[in-house]
């Protein structure tokens, strides 16, 4: 069985909605526009450094499940 996996830009649209900061608040920090922010919540891709410095920001971290890599390889 393979397990359920969530696409980053998912976990980082959700750590958005649970980080207690409005939308605003992290658009002027990230220095980006509003409709940037709306149309990234909205599913669709925010460009890879704005995506890196919300992830920063939002104090996130990728992680690799080095277990689920072994599994693919056998």
């Amino acid at each position: 069985m393979s397990k359920h996996r969530t696409k980053l830009s998912d976990q980082i649209r959700q750590a958005v909605d649970e980080s207690g900061m409005s939308r605003y608040r992290i658009c002027k920090l990230l220095g980006i526009g509003q409709s940037t922010m709306s149309r990234f919540m909205a599913g669709e891709w925010l460009g890879i450094e704005n995506f890196d410095a919300l992830a920063d920001l939002l104090g996130l971290n990728l992680s690799q499940d080095r277990k689920a890599q072994k599994t693919k390889g056998r």
